[in-house]
């Protein structure tokens, strides 16, 4: 498999200019840990995540060292840590060494990469343009489909993937990333909601769209105040184990 076959393909982006307020509530709105930061070209530039968060100064979150210490980091450091823990603008705090992957990338490549930068999501960029991401909540949703036993995508599952997901997004009730895997015409649905009228209006808008047999509803419901989500009737059914749990 490919990284086309399991990225999010509506990725939510932030300017490097906007306010690091501005990111956090863009992050909590949506229920995503990190945002690509893209210029006024589109190209991607960095990206700020939850960690980015942590060490603040109006939490009084920095890191304190003593001062042995440092006067052996040098001023350059230290001035380089003031402006991640007091910067007010995404630019100022965001990661610029990104790592990402083309469209045509296999899963294992986005895995190494992950594993040996330690990182949580990959960009997927298409000549400095980002086209997707995929995050390990991707990898979490490929597997589930594939334990089924189904073949790999091919080119007709892809186009039918592309389709189903222009359809979701060209409605105004559509959350952000809501993600469709498709295989033989069975498509299974993952992503986050907030009304049960969504997650319907979704299953609706699938089964419309020429070539789908049959839809799986994985959509998990997150209530928008406490950020507990619970597992669709579906898969509470198949593991009636699973308990609502904290995202």
């Amino acid at each position: 498999m490919k990284a086309h076959h399991i990225m999010t393909h509506h990725v939510i982006t932030i300017g490097p200019d906007a306010t690091l307020a501005d990111a956090a509530r863009l992050m909590l709105s949506n229920h995503i840990s990190g945002l690509p930061v893209v210029d006024a070209r589109g190209d991607i530039v960095g990206i700020v995540t939850e960690r980015d968060f942590l060490r603040r100064q109006e939490l009084d979150t920095r890191r304190k060292r003593p001062r042995w210490l440092e006067l052996i980091l040098g001023p350059g450091r230290m001035a380089e840590e003031y402006v991640k823990t007091a910067g007010r603008k995404v630019r100022e705090v965001m990661t610029q060494n990104l790592y990402t992957a083309s469209e045509e990338a296999s899963l294992a490549e986005i895995v190494l990469l992950m594993e040996k930068h330690r990182i949580k999501r990959v960009p997927i960029t298409r000549e400095k343009k980002i086209v997707g991401i995929i995050s390990r909540q991707n990898f979490v949703q490929a597997v589930s489909s594939v334990s089924r036993g189904l073949p790999d995508p091919t080119p007709d599952d892809t186009g039918l993937r592309s389709r189903i997901l222009a359809t979701i997004e060209d409605h105004h009730w559509a959350p952000i990333g809501i993600n469709a895997i498709v295989r033989n015409g069975v498509v299974d649905l993952c992503g986050a909601i907030t009304d049960e009228h969504v997650r319907q209006a979704i299953i609706v808008a699938t089964e419309n769209v020429p070539g789908v047999e049959q839809v799986h509803d994985h959509l998990a419901w997150v209530d928008p105040m406490s950020g507990i989500y619970l597992l669709s009737p579906q898969d509470d059914m198949e593991n009636p184990s699973l308990q609502a749990k904290a995202s």
